[in-house]
């Protein structure tokens, strides 16, 4: 009569399993290089080009210090010019600040948009300080300025943007508008000179 069949099962050694895992490691890293190869070459065939960014005017709405604490709003309106033929860009979060001797003085959050392919969008931009301190000579500085009628200050802009091709949308990237020397008359003769500003992506 014959004995009960006993089976025995190879167990996994540890040369097997590393091998899984690196093939398993192989197969994810390929496929991240496949996928960023395909984003690549369809960002290189569309060749975006750089957004454009003006301010077209600036004027005080209200200015006072008292003990070297200013209160001011500003007016500005920025010109934000898309030039990309099969770009659109989504604006998640658009945070504006104004400096004087790269001191912050003003500030204004603008709600965000979406900016199609060829457009131009005017942001109308209030930014306001209020009760904001003063360091070293700004204070002294601001005056004179005003007194003088003509009043120098550099725009910022940062915003958290994607891009949109088709159906594909991009993952987040960081724009900073530096929009130097514009300067603000506060009298009327005077022209308000456009003012080019500097793009970093």
């Amino acid at each position: 009569m014959a004995g009960p069949i006993t089976t025995t099962s190879t167990p996994t050694t540890p040369r097997s399993r590393s091998a899984l895992l690196r093939c398993i490691g192989v197969t994810l890293l390929a496929l991240v290089i496949l996928v960023g190869l395909a984003v690549l070459i369809t960002w290189l065939a569309l060749r975006p080009k750089k957004l454009v960014y003006t301010v077209e005017t600036g004027k005080v709405e209200q200015f006072s210090i008292h003990y070297n604490r200013l209160n001011t709003t500003l007016g500005f309106v920025v010109r934000a010019y898309n030039p990309n033929k099969k770009v659109s860009v989504y604006y998640d979060s658009i945070d504006v600040s104004v400096t004087y001797d790269d001191q912050p003085i003003a500030f204004e959050t603008l709600q965000p948009f979406f900016q199609p392919r060829r457009n131009v969008t005017m942001l109308n931009v209030k930014p306001t300080g209020l009760a904001v301190p003063l360091q070293g000579s700004v204070s002294k500085d601001l005056r004179l300025e005003k007194s003088s009628g003509e009043m120098v200050f550099d725009v910022r802009i940062k915003a958290r943007i994607r891009f949109k091709v088709a159906r594909w949308k991009s993952s987040h990237y960081t724009v900073r508008v530096k929009c130097s020397a514009v300067e603000v008359h506060l009298s009327f003769p005077k022209l308000f000179r456009q003012t080019q500003c500097d793009v970093d992506i």
